[in-house]
C-alpha cells in the first residue's frame, strides 16, 4: 500500500490536470459557465426551502442557512459516489492505451467535486452576512470538517468505482441507494425534532450523520463539533478507505479485459 501511496504522488500532476479537465469540461459549454456551481445548488436549496417552510410549516429560525450547511457537503459527497460509478468505464480509453495508477482517476474525480463545493461555499458565506447568522471562530475547524468527509467519500467511490466495471448495475443500484440515503440523514431536518426513538438510534449508525452535523454546528448552531462527530467518521473513513483501495487493487487487474 504504501508503495502505492508513493505511485499515487508521483501522479499528481496528472491529479491536477484531471480536476481541471473536469472542472472546464461540466461548464465550457454552459452559457453561464462557472456560475452554475453556484446556481445549481443555490436553485436546489431554494426549492427545499420553500416546501419544507411554507408547505410542511418548518419553524426552524433562518432554516435556509441550516439547510444549505447541510445540503451543500451532502452534494459533494452524492455526486462523488454516485458519478464515481463511471469514473473508470468513463474513461475506458485512457484505461486501455495508457499506463497510470487508475486510483489517480478517482482521486481527480472526488477532489473535483470538492473544488465546487468549495465553490459553493461562497454562496453560503453570502447568504451568512443576508441573513445576519454570520460567521464564527469555529470555522477554524472547517478543513477539518472538509478533510473527515473527504476520506469517508473516497473510500466508498473507490470500491464502486471498481466494482461498476464487472456489474454495471450497480450504477443504477447506486444512485437509488443514494436518494434514500439522504432521507436517513439530517440534512433537511435536525436531530433534535425526531420524536421517533427507534430511527434516531438509526441516525447514530450513520456516518453521515456525523458528517453532516458537524457542518451544521459549524455554521448553523456556531457551536464546536463533538469530539466524537469528527474523530468516530474520520475512523471510519480511514477503515473505508484502507478497503477500498484494497478492493480497488484487486479489481483493476482486470479493467482493461472487462471494458
Amino acid at each position: 500500500m504504501i508503495q502505492s501511496l508513493k505511485e499515487i504522488w508521483n501522479y499528481r500532476d496528472m491529479i491536477g490536470s484531471l480536476v481541471r479537465r473536469e472542472l472546464r469540461g461540466k461548464y465550457e459549454k454552459s452559457v453561464l459557465g462557472f456560475l452554475w456551481a453556484f446556481l445549481g445548488p443555490l436553485f436546489q436549496i431554494l426549492i427545499y426551502s420553500v416546501v419544507f417552510t411554507i408547505v410542511f410549516h418548518n419553524n426552524m429560525p433562518n432554516y435556509t442557512m441550516f439547510l444549505m450547511a447541510g445540503m451543500l457537503p451532502w452534494t459533494f459527497f452524492n455526486d462523488s459516489v454516485s458519478q464515481g460509478t463511471s469514473t473508470i468505464i468513463g474513461n475506458s480509453e485512457m484505461v486501455k492505451k495508457i499506463y497510470f495508477p487508475r486510483e489517480v482517476l478517482v482521486i481527480a474525480e472526488v477532489l473535483a467535486k470538492m473544488v465546487n463545493m468549495l465553490l459553493s461555499f461562497i454562496v453560503m458565506a453570502a447568504f451568512l452576512i443576508v441573513t445576519g447568522v454570520g460567521f464564527s471562530i469555529q470555522l477554524a475547524v472547517l478543513p477539518l470538517a472538509i478533510l473527515v468527509e473527504l476520506i469517508f467519500a473516497l473510500g466508498l467511490s473507490l470500491i464502486v468505482s471498481a466494482l461498476t466495471v464487472y456489474l454495471r448495475d450497480l450504477e443504477y443500484v447506486i444512485n437509488v441507494v443514494m436518494m434514500a440515503w439522504v432521507w436517513g440523514t439530517p440534512v433537511m431536518y435536525s436531530m433534535e425534532g425526531i420524536n421517533n426513538e427507534m430511527f434516531k438510534t438509526l441516525l447514530y449508525y450513520n456516518p453521515m450523520t456525523a458528517i453532516i452535523t458537524n457542518y451544521q454546528y459549524i455554521f448553523y448552531y456556531h457551536l464546536w463539533p463533538r469530539v466524537t462527530s469528527i474523530v468516530h467518521p474520520l475512523i471510519e473513513g480511514i477503515i473505508l478507505l484502507i478497503i477500498g483501495n484494497l478492493i480497488f487493487m484487486k479489481c483493476k487487474k482486470r479493467f482493461a479485459e472487462e471494458m
